[in-house]
């Protein structure tokens, strides 16, 4: 089958629903090509189709996509997962957790190339979204244990202010691959991207207690007023989208 025609047929399968079939057909092409025969296609392929992929990974098998996607091409495909508006996040925190911390990669190099995107920070703050007290109190205390924190949220300023801080928390305490060691990453590897990311969450609890949605914009007290719009490298939440950016749903 030719490239194109493989292509073709990935999409028409992932557009009927077909994840399974999709993902079938470029793990026979690795198995038959090689890595590199795949790794040629996926950069052909739209965020959109490799995120309908990625997104239904499953922890019980490897998914070859999972493992050569890279990390431009991830970054891609996580900030239109919200799209999908899946309100557990349990979908993207999978995804995320899969490709991060698989075992040849670099966190760093994933996390940056998503912070270096418009709407990286909204995305990141979905994956902590369940998690927001948690990392209130590791950005005040420097410890994910709420109980030690007085509850005092930080203003923007003093968040910068504490960005190098030594680590009360060392990296091998919290290796779980999953958000404890995103946040300790994020906050100690990349901190103005930690910061961004928690003015975003700060912005989504308060549209969360005030019935609001996540694309309505939301004021916060802090140094400023802070608003979704604002928050990211660029603007938080994505413009317009582009056709090819469609959910595939």
């Amino acid at each position: 089958m030719s490239q194109l025609a493989l292509i073709e047929k990935t999409q028409a399968l992932i557009a009927a629903g077909d994840i399974v079939g999709a993902e079938s057909v470029l793990t026979e092409l690795a198995d038959a090509e090689g890595d590199g025969a795949l790794m040629v296609v996926l950069e052909q392929l739209p965020p959109k189709d490799i995120l309908a992929v990625i997104r239904e990974y499953d922890d019980s098998k490897e998914s070859i996509v999972n493992l050569l996607i890279t990390p431009q091409q991830f970054a891609h495909a996580v900030v239109i997962e919200k799209q999908y508006k899946d309100l557990t996040r349990t979908h993207l925190r999978g995804m995320m957790n899969s490709v991060i911390f698989r075992e040849d990669a670099d966190p760093i190099e994933f996390l940056t190339a998503i912070g270096d995107l418009e709407g990286g920070s909204e995305a990141l703050a979905d994956y902590f979204t369940e998690k927001w007290s948690r990392i209130e109190a590791f950005a005040r205390s420097g410890t994910f244990d709420t109980v030690e924190d007085d509850g005092e949220i930080l203003s923007e300023q003093a968040l910068y202010q504490s960005a190098y801080v030594r680590p009360r928390v060392d990296l091998d305490e919290v290796a779980d691959q999953d958000w404890m060691q995103m946040a300790w990453l994020l906050r100690h590897e990349l901190p103005d991207l930690f910061i961004e990311m928690l003015i975003v969450l700060r912005a989504k609890a308060r549209a969360f207690d005030l019935g609001l949605d996540d694309d309505e914009v939301v004021e916060e007290e802090d140094d400023g007023k802070v608003e979704t719009g604002d928050t990211d490298r660029g603007k938080a939440t994505p413009a317009a989208r582009d056709d090819d950016e469609e959910s595939a749903i």
